[in-house]
């Protein structure tokens, strides 16, 4: 990606580093004299803006280096300090207990607003109560539990096809890709109420919505440390070009899923109605009064990043654990096995007809493994608030008014004031109790479902997706990594990716007794 604009880099990157330099001083010599005068103090400073951008391919371990020297630090930036927290102390005055005085706020919604527009994850106030509002109520049904778990065993068992298909011909494959089209065909017809392929008429569509999504997550990302992007943006170049092809290529398609839903709608709209009261979340925000298609359009955004990245990638880190740990993977396909009660069943579609509740709820280690996983590699390794108003948090350091205050699920997970000295170590049995079975934790300390008022919707309907996926796949297969030499990395984007997918091999697995 390009750093700068209008000068060579090594001249650009000279000029920010004196800039910052000076910024730096000063504001080391403000706090001085502040706390000569009494005045309340700041957290330490962990560096500046210009040491994220440096640092960018491997962000999330910087920012878990500062943690394991702060608790909570600062970087310095051009015109706001930036305060990140692993401190679940910290973690639960901002998200729970001043919860009215940190929200997304003009600097997180001026990034994030291209791509997520007026969607819940990038708004505050009235427009994030009403779209709460309408969410918490879908969620909280049963229908639409017994239906997503229809649609969950339905695309599992396509994707089980595939994966055998590549075990019989020893191929590789590209897990985390294969999941990705997987939820995001659950994620259509679940909240959408529109089978994506019937409305792509071929995968092709569908594949370069994905990856026009993903291009825009990452650049989109890339404007927290890019403080030109503005200017990007005005003169259409670098990398602000590329985010407007991307959204391009996105906004046709989603103004295509919302002509086709309409159509749908209004072909009987009586009898519609009565059944769209029962239905998916699309819907629901269609028979709003005064609902046009740009609020329509940042609603299906908001539901995609939260449905179709989020469960695949993690469900991508669960396989890349499994693939780490093989013991683990054969004691996650024993207790599936175990809790299904047969082994005699060779047909896709019959085993995932034996995955009622019943049975997933005794997955008690699978369900460890997959949090463990998401200990570790959480969907989203960072979220940003802004402060609305001076305040003073609960380890008695300040922030200000207009300064960014983020806490960081992915360092936390490796901290060891949180976690104790094994935090770094894959470790399923931390979430069992003495009994094997599972216990929580707060979840200002797990943190990768948020908590408070904006505490994650679709928490149980992603665990009730990842638990149905690994159930199957497990059950039928053991998996392995076609190159167990190669690193595997994240990619810099707002949900945690695999850089350049997971590639491994499947065999059958041999039946359990």
């Amino acid at each position: 990606m390009d750093l700068l604009l209008f000068m060579p880099i090594p001249m650009a990157a000279a000029t920010l580093i004196s800039i910052l330099f000076s910024i730096l001083t000063i504001r080391l010599f403000a706090k001085k004299l502040h706390e000569k005068q009494g005045k309340k103090k700041s957290h330490p400073i962990g560096g500046t803006v210009l040491n994220q951008l440096m640092n960018f391919n491997r962000l999330h371990d910087y920012m878990t280096d500062l943690a394991t020297k702060h608790r909570t630090y600062r970087l310095i930036g051009i015109f706001r300090s930036e305060v990140y927290t692993s401190d679940p102390v910290n973690v639960e005055y901002i998200l729970k207990t001043n919860f009215e005085n940190y929200g997304k706020g003009e600097y997180n919604c001026s990034i994030l607003k291209d791509l997520l527009g007026d969607g819940i994850f990038a708004v505050d106030g009235e427009q994030w109560r009403e779209q709460r509002k309408v969410s918490s109520h879908e969620f909280s049904t049963r229908v639409l539990r017994d239906f997503s778990s229809v649609v969950f065993r339905k695309n599992v068992v396509k994707l089980a096809k595939i994966v055998s298909d590549a075990a019989d011909s020893n191929q590789e494959m590209d897990i985390q890709d294969l999941f990705m089209k997987s939820t995001l065909d659950s994620i259509f017809r679940v909240a959408f109420g529109v089978d994506l392929d019937s409305m792509c008429g071929s995968n092709e569509e569908g594949t370069k919505f994905s990856n026009a999504f993903d291009d825009a997550s990452a650049r989109t990302l890339w404007r927290y440390v890019d403080v030109l992007w503005k200017i990007k943006r005005i003169l259409n170049l670098g990398s602000e070009a590329k985010l407007k092809k991307s959204l391009k290529v996105i906004d046709e398609f989603v103004n295509k899923l919302i002509s086709s839903k309409t159509e749908q709608m209004n072909k009987s709209p009586d009898e519609a109605y009565m059944q769209l009261k029962k239905e998916d979340i699309l819907s629901r925000f269609l028979l709003l009064p005064n609902t046009n298609p740009k609020y329509l359009r940042d609603i299906i955004l908001n539901f995609i990043i939260a449905g179709k990245d989020t469960t695949a990638t993690s469900l991508s880190w669960f396989v890349y654990m499994l693939c780490k740990h093989p013991p683990m993977q054969e004691k996650v396909a024993q207790e599936i096995s175990d809790a299904v009660g047969t082994n005699k069943v060779t047909n896709f579609s019959e085993y995932t007809d034996m995955l009622d509740e019943a049975a997933l709820e005794k997955m008690h280690y699978l369900h460890a493994v997959l949090t463990e996983t998401l200990r570790l590699y959480p969907s989203v390794p960072v979220d940003a608030k802004q402060c609305f108003s001076d305040d003073t948090m609960p380890d008695c350091y300040s922030v200000k008014k207009g300064d960014m205050v983020a806490y960081q699920p992915y360092a936390m997970g490796r901290m060891k004031f949180v976690w104790g000295d094994d935090a770094n170590e894959f470790k399923p049995e931390r979430w069992l109790d003495e009994n094997g079975c599972f216990k929580q934790e707060s979840p200002f300390k797990f943190t990768a479902f948020q908590g408070g008022p904006r505490i994650c919707l679709g928490k149980e309907f992603a665990y009730r997706q990842m638990k149905i996926f690994a159930a199957v796949l497990v059950k039928f297969f053991v998996f392995r990594l076609s190159d167990e030499r190669k690193e595997v990395k994240y990619r810099t984007m707002i949900n945690l990716h695999i850089d350049g997918g997971l590639h491994v091999h499947a065999s059958h697995r041999v039946v359990l007794m």
